[in-house]
């Protein structure tokens, strides 16, 4: 009865190292390629006024933000929600891309991925000003 209880404690073990495995496996890949990960370049100018809601998730991040366009121009982001372990010092991002009134700006060093997971929630709300 022992043997047969070690064997499934062992079988146990087994299946939660490879589900932890492919977990971390999964979210560095995701990780990674969000960081390599296309921004569009969105024409400011010619969007429509209004206040539009983007989103973007890669876990662990996920970013809701308002963004206001007026007179063709990025007036205000809002972030409502910033789902970021230790990403916070990301939001400050906004701030440069109101002033550049651009997508095309650098990332915050040491918050990477959450900068990324802003401005792909921003270029959805763009988007959609179109």
């Amino acid at each position: 009865m022992v043997k047969r209880w070690q064997r499934i404690l062992i079988v146990v073990a087994i299946v939660i190292v490879v589900i932890f495995a492919g977990s971390y496996m999964y979210l560095k890949s995701s990780l990674e390629n969000l960081v390599s990960m296309e921004v569009d370049y969105i024409e400011i100018t010619q969007l429509k006024d209004g206040s539009y809601i983007g989103e973007y998730s890669v876990l662990p991040v996920s970013v809701t933000v308002e963004v206001k366009i007026a007179n063709g121009r990025i007036e205000d982001i809002n972030i409502l929600d910033h789902g970021n372990g230790m990403g916070q010092p990301a939001e400050v991002i906004t701030e440069r891309v109101i002033d550049a009134q651009s997508l095309q700006v650098d990332s915050i060093s040491g918050a990477t991925y959450s900068s990324r997971v802003i401005i792909k929630a921003i270029e959805n709300g763009l988007n959609k000003a179109k």
